[in-house]
């Protein structure tokens, strides 16, 4: 059981009515909750929720339509999250109670005070590393709009300029990272087909293919609701037609492609996660056609080539520049 999950289960006579659970972990609390259901950004998550309650949890950037008496939010990374999500859950409580669960490592104290613009809080538990915060929301704000929020910039390539769109909690929010900037100089010369980008984030890289490609199917893929709500606007304000998916790693990934495109993520949350990539580099091949091309950037720290070349084929490194590197490898 996640620790936050058990805080909350410390005050479960609290949560008798109708509770949603925001941004809750694939762990038993549905199931020690019976009248409470779920809200998931985070389609790994959800999909483990909906194998063991299912039709307890949603999927997606807005709440859930049905009605509910009291809300619990799971502390997210992002503070610019947090207070969109706040927001969008004080706006359908009003004079009810609104609860914050997060580790004490992850920050809790400093997002207990993004509570204030809706009353005054209180913490009402401290265990497993961990703090519960309570509010009765006093100020109950508009429902956000979430395109409202979002961060627009532009960026200049030799095939003209791209309107990229980011939504708060997206991975390099607002900016684009050196690690994507490396890999996009680094495009040329793929194998025509269905090109895939793997961890697609506001879709920069799935957008500048396509952009680059016309022809060929572009297919954008990530875990996160936000992250594909985000492709999809950044594909649209390019007049760009590509498929985007929400999935949780390469599996979810369609076969035969011609080429997977990624900067994949190694860092969630307050923990650091290989998992995702390093499924990737194992399991790249099954969804290559033969032939098929990784390209990929990654931190020059990781220890990626042993595992392309161990489960793809040979490593190149194409480029070596502040603290990164880009690897191309060909599936035999």
């Amino acid at each position: 059981m996640d620790p936050r999950s058990e805080v909350l289960l410390r005050q479960a006579d609290l949560f008798n009515g109708g509770l949603l659970l925001a941004g809750l972990p694939a762990d038993d609390l549905l199931g020690q909750l019976p009248s409470a259901r779920g809200w998931s950004w985070h389609a790994g998550e959800y999909n483990q929720l909906q194998a063991r309650f299912a039709g307890r949890c949603t999927f997606g950037v807005e709440p859930p339509a049905a009605a509910f008496d009291a809300a619990v939010l799971f502390l997210p990374k992002s503070r610019e999250l947090t207070d969109y999500l706040l927001s969008a859950l004080a706006a359908r409580l009003p004079g009810r109670l609104l609860y914050l669960v997060g580790e004490k490592r992850a920050g809790i104290e400093r997002a207990a005070r993004q509570l204030a613009p809706f009353g005054e809080a209180r913490k009402l538990d401290s265990a497993r590393h961990c703090q519960l915060w309570q509010l009765k929301v006093e100020n109950s704000p508009p429902a956000p709009e979430l395109r409202t929020l979002a961060q627009r910039f532009e960026l200049e390539s030799a095939d003209g300029p791209l309107q990229v769109i980011s939504l708060p909690g997206v991975f390099s929010h607002g900016r684009l990272d050196r690690g994507t900037a490396l890999l996009l100089e680094q495009l040329d010369d793929l194998p025509t087909g269905r090109l895939l980008d793997f961890g697609c984030g506001a879709g920069i890289i799935g957008a500048s293919l396509k952009r680059r490609y016309p022809s060929d199917e572009v297919v954008l893929l990530d875990v996160d609701a936000f992250a594909v709500e985000s492709s999809r606007m950044t594909l649209a304000a390019n007049g760009l037609d590509a498929e985007v998916i929400a999935g949780d790693g390469i599996d979810a990934a369609p076969d035969d492609c011609a080429a997977i495109i990624s900067n994949p993520p190694f860092h969630q949350g307050v923990h650091t996660h290989y998992a995702a990539s390093e499924t990737l580099l194992q399991r790249a091949a099954s969804h290559l056609r033969p032939g098929g091309e990784l390209r990929l950037v990654a931190n020059s720290f990781l220890k990626y080539p042993p595992l392309i070349e161990a489960h793809l084929g040979a490593c190149e490194t194409l480029v070596t520049a502040d603290g990164f590197r880009v690897y191309r490898a060909q599936r035999s």
